[in-house]
């Protein structure tokens, strides 16, 4: 490492060690090794996937404020992350910090936000026999969007199965095959109440023409329509849905269960759901089970000897969610408390999944318990108001949205308070930072996680 390269990154860690607690600091920040500055660009080298995602994710703009003021404004930062443990120079892997606005703007036109949430795509969408017909379905779907049989697409399944993973990748491929599609995922939540503003400002027709100007959307959790007969919404809907169709437009529809299950939806949109293919998601089997875990660990740079895979894939059955979970706090349990991943350690984190029940959660259950844990209304949680408490409020529901589903930043803002996605992000760097510094916040916090979750 050459003079001027040291003393950079020291520089770097100077003002970072001013900016967290010592124990974040030492746990994340220094383990990374400068590998080389050139031509306005500082490369850094992380331990794995795992790390690199986890700065990004939290650190960001930290990294970002901290390079412009040691390097200059034009400075870019490139990760090189070790993808093979045995060969840390030769198994690296290089990737520029991410930058959210470029990659908004790379992947949907500039006048329109498809809201697709880009990391769920078919490259990481493990097939197996309890997937493989919708799978190959929604990839016809988008080669040929509301030209095949499968119009609509009605998904169904279990929580955790892969439902909006896959509604994404069906979403996200067809932009890539037609760039000049017009695609929109929406939640149906999302969707009324985009609806409830447009009749409160009197915009009514302008929601019905925005949508039916759609070529490809897709509505998550289709089943909430039914929750209090919003009979006014479903008829909204059953003329968008028509005017779709009958134009050749694409609809993909998500639900928790097949549309003969469906309760307080109106018949004429039911038949209309089974217009096309219906698919169920079924729980992966052992086998891929073993896959998934397999793609996980190797996109985290995780090396797991088989006895390991075989124990995770035997006790964890019941979606992939859980898979997914297990192996992140395998990685976090070995990063944050060095400690080495072992079949006792799988065994302790296996232990705090299987035999629990775990709720589904949506926006909508954790605006609920967040405003009954802070002592206010959820008028108040949808309110501009700026009193502390509120905003607090606010700042944690959006976090843990963010934190406990797979919503964007952009359906999280808009479904509390109608902020933008900058604001999200804030509010999560918010109560982050918060954790670290106010002790009675992070218990009020991780008591509220809890409640979450029974």
């Amino acid at each position: 490492m050459n003079e001027n390269l040291t003393q950079i990154w020291q520089g770097c860690l100077a003002v970072i060690k001013d900016n967290v607690d010592l124990d974040v600091f030492d746990t994340w920040f220094a383990p990374i090794e400068p590998i080389r500055y050139q031509d306005n660009v500082l490369t850094i080298l992380v331990p794995s996937q795992f790390y690199y995602e986890y700065l990004e994710e939290q650190y960001a703009d930290l990294l970002s404020t901290t390079i412009t003021r040691v390097c200059g404004k034009h400075t870019k930062l490139m990760y090189r992350v070790v993808v093979d443990q045995d060969n840390k120079r030769g198994g690296t892997a290089d990737i520029v910090g991410l930058d959210k606005h470029v990659e908004r703007k790379k992947h949907g036109a500039s006048d329109f936000d498809s809201n697709l949430n880009y990391k769920l795509t078919f490259n990481n969408f493990v097939e197996g026999e309890c997937n493989k017909l919708t799978r190959t379905a929604g990839i016809n779907i988008a080669s040929q969007p509301g030209k095949t049989i499968f119009n609509p697409l009605f998904i169904y399944g279990k929580s955790g199965v892969g439902k909006t993973h896959l509604a994404n990748a069906i979403g996200i491929k067809t932009k890539e095959l037609h760039p000049q599609k017009r695609i929109l995922y929406v939640s149906a939540n999302l969707f009324q109440l985009q609806y409830t503003e447009a009749i409160r400002n009197g915009q009514t027709n302008d929601f019905l023409n925005f949508y039916q100007t759609v070529d490809v959307l897709i509505i998550d959790d289709i089943q909430e329509f039914g929750e209090g007969k919003k009979t006014s919404t479903q008829n909204t809907f059953f003329h968008i849905f028509n005017h779709l169709h009958q134009s050749g437009k694409q609809l993909i529809l998500t639900c928790d269960k097949k549309p003969c299950e469906l309760e307080g939806l109106e018949d004429r949109l039911l038949n209309r759901f089974k217009w096309g293919l219906s698919a169920e998601l079924e729980a992966p089997d052992y086998t891929t089970r073993k896959a998934i875990l397999l793609k996980k660990a190797e996109k985290d740079g995780l090396k797991l000897p088989e006895n390991i895979i075989n124990y995770i894939a035997e006790h964890v059955s019941d979606n992939v969610r859980n898979l997914e979970g297990t192996i992140i706090s395998l990685i976090a349990q070995s990063t944050l408390n060095q400690k080495v991943i072992n079949l006792d350690l799988a065994k302790k984190v296996v232990a705090n999944l299987v035999g629990t029940t775990e709720k589904e959660l949506n926006i909508t259950s954790i605006v609920d318990v967040v405003c009954q844990f802070f002592g206010i209304t959820k008028e108040q949680m949808q309110s501009a108001s700026r009193k502390r408490e509120i905003v607090q409020a606010r700042q944690v529901a959006m976090f843990f949205a963010n934190k406990l589903t797979e919503e964007t930043l952009t359906t999280i803002g808009t479904t509390i308070g109608n902020r933008n996605h900058a604001t999200v992000l804030h509010a999560c760097k918010t109560v982050t930072d918060l954790m670290e510094t106010d002790k009675q916040f992070r218990r009020n916090v991780e008591e509220l996680e809890q409640k979450l979750h029974v």
